[in-house]
């Protein structure tokens, strides 16, 4: 899905500047998708152009003005029709997966570092995740959380149960 699809996903819930569609990312959306600035704004403003979403301008004590972003008639049957598509494959994109495939071309500190960061990473999103507060959110909202939920308690799981895999095996290596 492209980022024009998700800021109007993200404004289906309200109102929103860019900077608090970001918080969405960082938020309920981070389990599954990741958009930065660079994408969001140039997505709004396309949206706007197309007349998707308007914006207005909000003043605010002490600090520039606010741009703030609201879904059109427009913009929600274009969000209907985009979830009426057919998702594209979901694809997993890990940097981190990345050096685990190449461990044993790396030093052992490295290796442990980038391990126990991207450990700690899937840890942080899960107490995240379990902190949000379920009153009044949507089934399909529940679902999405409790499947990133699952997602990052299985990835901890493993990692956590297969660390020697990555370790022990090196040494192995270095051994020879």
């Amino acid at each position: 899905m492209d980022v024009k699809t998700l800021c109007l996903g993200a404004l289906s819930l309200g109102e929103a500047s860019g900077y608090e569609i970001k918080k969405i990312f960082e938020g309920p959306f981070a389990a599954f998708h990741h958009a930065g600035y660079g994408s969001i704004y140039p997505a709004l403003a396309k949206l706007t152009e197309d007349g998707l979403v308007t914006c207005a301008e909000k003043e605010q004590v002490g600090r520039p003005h606010k741009k703030v972003y609201e879904m059109t008639e427009k913009g929600i049957k274009t969000l209907k029709a985009a979830l009426a598509r057919k998702p594209a494959v979901d694809k997993v994109r890990s940097e981190s997966m990345v050096m685990f495939f190449f461990a044993d071309l790396m030093e052992e500190d490295r290796l442990k570092d980038v391990f126990d960061s991207y450990l700690r990473h899937y840890k942080e999103n899960l107490e995240f995740l379990r902190g949000l507060d379920p009153s009044a959110i949507p089934p399909g909202r529940m679902f999405a959380r409790g499947f990133g939920a699952a997602f990052y308690e299985a990835a901890i799981g493993y990692m956590e149960k297969n660390r020697g895999l990555l370790f022990d095996r090196n040494k192995e290596d270095h051994a020879e």
